[in-house]
């Protein structure tokens, strides 16, 4: 069945952020007492703070306590220290223009707050492109559970069945799936084939989805 819309994870997707999300929480639960280690917290990057925090310290939750506190610093820290850092994915803007030129509607489907995404957007040089988007305002909890892909496909009003996911992590994967929309994923968020086995196609980066765009689910 013919595609209308396309739904777009940022962060491992259109930006290189993975690990600087990771070493953001590191610091972050360092700064409370907790130590946790960049190689625990890098297999759950994908995932909100709701998801997060719980798994690495049972006892916290991101709404109260330190555990919020532990949320806010880590967001402080993508802010003002990380996203200098930040480099887009190859190929992040051409790809767009291209799904664009083809008139397929877009959407950014994230929980990332929209301080961190209007950041994300200027890192990915896609600001100018994409003006429909979905935050962690807009959903109860965040992937794997399926509340921000839901709420992308009511925003821009696409079917799942005419609809596709772009995302990198198996946590887009499975939200997406819960939603009934297949996933696109790229290599670039640091993830293995394996673990990204149940996307309908994988390719390295938006630069190799967009070289083989004419033999890849979007050209259906």
């Amino acid at each position: 069945m013919a595609l209308d819309g396309v739904l777009l994870d940022i962060d491992g997707t259109l930006v290189l952020s993975n690990d600087a999300h990771a070493q953001a929480w590191v610091e972050a639960f360092t700064e409370y007492g907790y130590m946790i280690t960049f190689e625990q917290v890098r297999s759950l990057i994908g995932m909100g703070a709701d998801q997060v925090i719980p798994r690495l310290v049972p006892e916290l939750n991101s709404e109260t306590g330190v555990g919020k506190q532990i949320a806010s610093y880590r967001r402080e820290l993508i802010l003002n220290k990380f996203g200098k850092t930040l480099v887009s994915a190859n190929g992040s803007r051409e790809l767009v223009q291209k799904m664009q030129d083809n008139g397929l509607h877009l959407m950014i489907a994230t929980s990332a707050t929209e301080q961190e995404m209007d950041m994300l957007l200027k890192v990915a040089q896609v600001d100018d492109l994409l003006q429909e988007f979905t935050t962690s305002a807009d959903a109860e909890q965040s992937k794997p559970k399926p509340d921000i892909v839901e709420a992308a496909l009511n925003k821009s009003q696409l079917s799942p069945d005419r609809a596709i996911m772009l995302g990198d992590t198996p946590y887009d994967i499975e939200s997406a799936g819960k939603a009934g929309v297949g996933v696109i994923a790229f290599r670039c968020g640091g993830f293995s084939d394996e673990q990204l086995s149940n996307a309908v196609a994988i390719y390295d980066d938006p630069a190799d989805l967009l070289q083989h765009y004419d033999q890849s689910p979007l050209s259906s």
